[in-house]
């Protein structure tokens, strides 16, 4: 392993964490450091705390702390991303961290010197900056990625960097919250979305997208709900992503499994609105975080996306 050209990239999930090395120059995770643990997102501060920091030493260990030169979170928000201070509450995950400076407890927690900064950035981002520096987005200049999962990440990439304010991306520099119908994309572009909509089909509950999928494949009024998907997926996002000028869109999350149902009436619907953005299905999936937080660590793109944090 090179000495100082790893840094560790952490993806913090909704009840899990997965910590990797990553070699900065080959753009790859170092697979024999990769650690992970279930959390419980409810717990006090001092137990997220713990128990992200159990996952991080074992990663350290494995990498030997000589060869690292920090420690990139792809963290959800609200969350101050600057000062590394988790701003949410009001939903019933992390609640307890509320207020605490997640970089100074975890830096304290692993005994890291000043030489090993801790940096943030939104975890939408991180799997954008990720595809973008490592991924099926590394050959355009500018691209657009999204999660489909339990809601719509996304954001906007120009050169590496996530761009979050200007005339060519919407405000916050995402998409989750623009009006659409009638409520807000999010309501319309998540999982909740077809568990509500296959309820009122077939008046059945399901457990998530994967089993409304796998009934799709056989019945074709099951697969229209994924047509419908596709078709006002494609007619929301072309106005964003011809005004961008993205040449490609980067698709990850759960959903995004199910391409293969909704990814035709996709692409017609963005020929109907002369988009020629090219959708795309990321391979690097969850590991285009971990890539993405730990490029934070490299000197060019930190000088280039710290300004933007703030934003996030």
């Amino acid at each position: 392993m090179k000495e100082k050209h790893c840094s560790i990239g952490v993806d913090i999930g909704g009840s899990h964490i997965t910590c990797a090395a990553i070699d900065l120059e080959e753009r790859i995770i170092l697979r024999s450091t990769v650690s992970e643990r279930p959390v419980d997102n409810k717990g006090t501060a001092a137990e997220i705390i713990s128990r992200w920091s159990e996952a991080l030493a074992e990663t350290i260990e494995k990498s030997g702390r000589e060869h690292i030169k920090g420690i990139g979170f792809a963290m959800p928000g609200p969350f101050d991303y600057v000062n590394g201070i988790c701003l949410i509450r009001g939903v019933p995950k992390y609640e307890k961290l509320y207020g605490t400076n997640i970089g100074e407890a975890v830096a304290h927690s692993l005994d890291l010197p000043e030489s090993i900064p801790v940096r943030f950035m939104n975890d939408a981002s991180s799997f954008a900056v990720g595809e973008a520096w490592a991924g099926k987005a590394a050959g355009s200049n500018r691209s657009m990625a999204i999660t489909l999962g339990t809601g719509l990440g996304s954001a906007f990439i120009a050169d590496k960097a996530p761009v979050v304010k200007g005339d060519t991306v919407p405000e916050l520099g995402c998409v989750y919250h623009i009006s659409f119908r009638d409520g807000i994309a999010d309501d319309y572009f998540s999982t909740r979305w077809f568990t509500n909509n296959y309820k009122d089909l077939t008046g059945k509950e399901s457990s998530g997208v994967k089993e409304i999928a796998d009934e799709a494949r056989s019945d074709d009024n099951i697969h229209n709900l994924f047509i419908e998907f596709g078709s006002s997926l494609a007619a929301f996002l072309s106005p964003y992503l011809k005004s961008f000028g993205a040449e490609v869109l980067i698709m990850g999350g759960n959903i995004s499994r199910a391409y293969d149902l909704f990814g035709l009436a996709m692409k017609e619907e963005m020929k109907k609105q002369n988009c020629d953005t090219i959708p795309l299905l990321s391979e690097l999936k969850e590991d285009a975080a971990l890539l993405g937080s730990a490029y934070l660590l490299d000197a060019s793109f930190w000088s280039s996306v710290r300004g933007s944090l703030q934003y996030m």
